[in-house]
């Protein structure tokens, strides 16, 4: 998945929190979800399709409830990047500052 539909998918407070609370407690389905974020159901719906979209968030039906579970390895690339980036702070921040003087 392209790294900033991810980022994109993470952009939003609301699926953050539904994001961390399938990290946290583990499988659960809508309305339990739905119950905890304090949104109506379609709009609980709408945000795990989009982290659905993404690989964030994987599904299961049963009977006529489909429980959500998180999949937290779909961070691996922003992970990646983050990491490259952490390792490299040290650059950044002289050439910032040196940008800085310049304007």
């Amino acid at each position: 998945m392209p790294l900033n539909q991810i980022f994109n998918a993470l952009s939003d407070p609301t699926r953050r929190t539904l994001f961390e609370r399938l990290c946290c407690i583990g499988e659960q389905n809508v309305r339990a979800l739905t119950n905890y974020a304090g949104i109506s159901q379609p709009a609980v719906s709408k945000h795990l399709g989009v982290l659905k979209e993404v690989g964030l968030v994987g599904h299961r039906k049963e009977g006529r409830q489909t429980h959500y579970r998180a999949k937290p390895q779909a961070l691996a690339p922003m992970i990646s990047w983050v990491a490259v980036h952490a390792v490299h702070q040290h650059r950044l921040q002289p050439c910032n500052a040196k940008k800085r003087k310049d304007i």
